[in-house]
């Protein structure tokens, strides 16, 4: 039976959390490495979900050795979401690769605690296999490792499935802190952390620094795949997965045959940064609707590129190999 090994869980909520995990481990058999793609969340031009066009890009992934599918994170416009349509969203998704046994992580988190743990029920109910909870951001000045602590142990406690950390502070402006990692990493149901700080020191010490507890470091960033493999982390949720899919499957399984594509890593730097640092989502969605995927518009107040910007993204993929200049 499992046990806690943080201050912050009575001997009843162990007891409880204990039951819930056997179930949960036991079906879901949930092992977080490889390459997963943040999918994007196709609008209409009448900012409605488009179904149809995120079933063709999941029929796209069907055909690469993905490990699985992330929806609701950054790439998926999560915060421009309502409710309801975060759920359809899952339910959708889980309908269309349930036959391929690949898990579905879902984003769930929320501003405050309360809300997180429903949604996170929710995301469980139609179909999620975990649920990647970003950090609550809006009163930054008081998310102390303390209150962050609380935070993601509460909905750990509570959550029916395996619950993965988001650091993502360019957008939350919030990093979490290693002391904060550390601790929640002790958490049974805590299985992993997706960071997409960028600093590879801090993911090695991390990986270093939680080898006791059986939980897993995924990268954020594309240019930085390979370092990470190489500080000990085990994949990566990775915005250029979208359109470049093959590539860091190639780059992860040649890493796991011991061969060091250093220059692949480098190819992807360039178009990585066009799509995350330099033009953001809508960059993300022009990259898509270049190579052949749909990404159309994006969710207002969020503007989509111009034409100028498409054909510099386009530029960059064609300088870095990727696709010919035809």
């Amino acid at each position: 039976m499992f046990a806690f090994r943080h201050p912050f869980t009575t001997a009843v909520k162990q007891l409880k959390l204990a039951s819930v995990l056997q179930k949960c481990y036991s079906t879901s058999g949930l092992e977080l490495k490889g390459i997963y793609p943040p999918m994007v969340t196709p609008f209409r031009d009448d900012e409605s979900v488009a179904y149809d066009h995120l079933a063709s890009n999941l029929a796209k992934y069907s055909e690469l050795p993905f490990s699985g599918y992330v929806v609701h994170g950054s790439n998926g416009e999560y915060p421009y979401l309502d409710k309801e349509e975060k759920v359809q969203i899952v339910k959708f998704v889980k309908d269309i690769i349930r036959d391929s046994k690949k898990p579905l992580i879902a984003g769930s988190g929320c501003e405050s605690t309360r809300a997180t743990i429903k949604l996170t029920e929710e995301m469980a109910h139609v179909g999620a296999d975990a649920v990647m909870v970003v950090t609550p951001s809006y009163f930054k000045g008081q998310m102390t490792d303390s209150a962050l602590i609380a935070h993601y142990t509460a909905v750990a406690d509570t959550s029916p499935i395996p619950v993965i950390l988001y650091s993502v502070p360019v957008y939350t402006g919030i990093d979490l802190t290693p002391n904060a990692i550390q601790v929640l990493a002790a958490h049974p149901n805590i299985i992993g952390m997706k960071d997409s700080g960028g600093d590879v020191a801090k993911l090695a010490s991390l990986v270093h620094n939680t080898k006791d507890y059986d939980f897993k470091m995924l990268v954020g960033s594309a240019s930085i795949l390979l370092p990470g493999y190489l500080a000990g982390c085990v994949g990566g949720v990775c915005a250029l997965a979208n359109v470049l899919g093959s590539q860091l499957l190639e780059l992860h399984f040649n890493y796991h045959k011991n061969i060091i594509d250093n220059e692949l890593q480098r190819r992807l730097i360039d178009p990585n940064s066009m799509i995350t640092k330099r033009y953001g989502v809508p960059g993300m969605k022009a990259a898509l609707d270049i190579l052949g995927y749909h990404g159309g518009p994006n969710r207002k107040p969020l503007q989509s590129v111009n034409e100028d910007t498409k054909r510099a993204i386009r530029h960059c993929f064609v300088v870095n190999g990727f696709i010919s200049s035809e």
